[in-house]
C-alpha cells in the first residue's frame, strides 16, 4: 500500500507502529485544545451533578445511622486488626442503607451516563472529523455493551479480592493463625494491575465500534462485526489501548505522589490547605484522563483513515 500523508506525517502499512503515529496524535491534540474541551464539557456536565447526588445521599444516609465516631477516628495502622473490626461494624451499619440507594440510583446513573457519553463522543469526533456521520442510537446502545463488560469486570475484580482475602486472611483466622496482611496487599496489587491490563488488551474493539459506527454508518452489529476484522491494523490498536492503560497508571501514580507531598509538612499544614490541595491533584488528573482519552479516539481515527479499509 502506497504511504498516505496524515497531517504532515507519511503513515505507510506495516511500517509505522501504533506508538509511533500516537506520539504524533498526541502533539496533534494538544495544538486543539477545543477537542479536550468538549471532552471535559461534556464529561463534567454529567460529573458533577452526580457528585452533588452522591454527597446528599451519602450525608443522609449518615445522618441516619448511628455510627461509633469516636472508635472510627481512634483506628490506627499499629492495629490493623482491631481498625478492621471497627471498620467492619461501621459496614454491618451502612451497607444495608447504601444498598437500599444503590438500587435505585446506580441504574439510574448508568442509564444517564450511557446516553451523556454517545452524544458527547459524537460532539468530539465531529469535531475532530466533519466527514464522520452522526449515530447517535447506534453509540448508546455499543456504549450500554462496553459498560456492561466493564461492570462484569469489576464483578470478576470484586470476587478476586474476595478469593484472596479468603486465602490470606480469614482462612489463616478461622485456622487459628495469623493473617498475612503482607500477601494480602501483595495479591491485591498484582491482581488488580494484571486485570486492568487485561482490560486494556481486549477491550479495543469496544473501543473502536462506535468509531467505525461513525466511519461507515453502520449499525451495532456491523461495527461490532467491522471492529473485529481489521487485518493489520487490529495489532496497532491493540498498541495503543495497552498504551493507554499503561498511561491510566502512571496517571494515578502521579496523582497519589502529588496527594502525598504535604504529608511530610503536616505539622504546619492546615486542613483547609489540604483539602484545596487534593481537590486541585483531582481536577487535574481528571483533565489529564480526558486529554488521553480524546488522543485515543483521534489515534483509531487517523490509522483508519491511513489504511482507509
Amino acid at each position: 500500500m502506497d504511504p498516505i500523508p496524515q497531517d504532515g506525517v507519511v503513515v505507510a502499512a506495516g511500517t509505522v507502529r501504533g506508538t509511533q503515529s500516537f506520539v504524533h496524535t498526541l502533539s496533534e491534540c494538544w495544538r486543539r485544545p477545543s477537542l479536550t474541551a468538549l471532552e471535559v464539557l461534556w464529561r463534567w456536565a454529567y460529573g458533577i451533578p452526580v457528585l452533588l447526588v452522591l454527597r446528599y445521599e451519602g450525608l443522609k444516609i449518615l445522618q441516619e445511622t448511628p455510627l461509633d465516631y469516636a472508635a472510627l477516628k481512634g483506628m490506627t495502622v499499629l492495629d490493623p486488626m482491631g481498625s478492621a473490626q471497627t471498620l467492619a461494624k461501621a459496614m454491618a451499619l451502612l451497607l444495608p442503607r447504601v444498598l437500599s440507594v444503590a438500587l435505585w440510583l446506580a441504574p439510574l446513573l448508568v442509564v444517564v451516563w450511557v446516553v451523556v457519553s454517545a452524544v458527547g463522543r459524537t460532539v468530539v469526533l465531529k469535531r475532530a472529523d466533519s466527514r464522520l456521520h452522526a449515530r447517535v442510537g447506534t453509540l448508546i446502545v455499543l456504549q450500554a455493551l462496553r459498560v456492561v463488560a466493564l461492570l462484569g469486570s469489576f464483578a470478576f475484580w470484586f470476587w478476586c479480592m474476595e478469593r484472596v482475602a479468603q486465602w490470606t486472611i480469614t482462612g489463616p483466622i478461622a485456622a487459628d493463625g495469623e493473617p498475612n496482611l503482607v500477601g494480602y496487599f501483595s495479591l491485591v496489587i498484582v491482581v488488580t494491575l494484571g486485570l486492568f491490563t487485561l482490560w486494556a488488551v481486549v477491550s479495543w474493539a469496544l473501543s473502536v465500534a462506535p468509531l467505525l459506527a461513525m466511519l461507515k454508518g453502520f449499525g451495532v452489529g456491523g461495527s461490532l462485526a467491522a471492529a473485529f476484522r481489521l487485518g493489520p491494523l487490529k495489532s496497532k490498536l491493540v498498541e495503543i489501548n495497552l498504551v493507554m492503560g499503561i498511561v491510566k497508571i502512571a496517571l494515578i501514580v502521579l496523582a497519589m505522589v502529588f496527594s502525598a507531598t504535604p504529608l511530610p509538612f503536616e505539622s504546619v499544614t492546615t486542613p483547609d490547605f489540604l483539602f484545596w490541595w487534593w481537590t486541585g491533584v483531582t481536577i487535574l488528573y481528571f483533565l489529564g484522563s480526558d486529554y488521553f482519552h480524546v488522543a485515543r479516539q483521534v489515534a483509531y481515527l487517523q490509522l483508519w483513515r491511513a489504511y482507509e479499509y
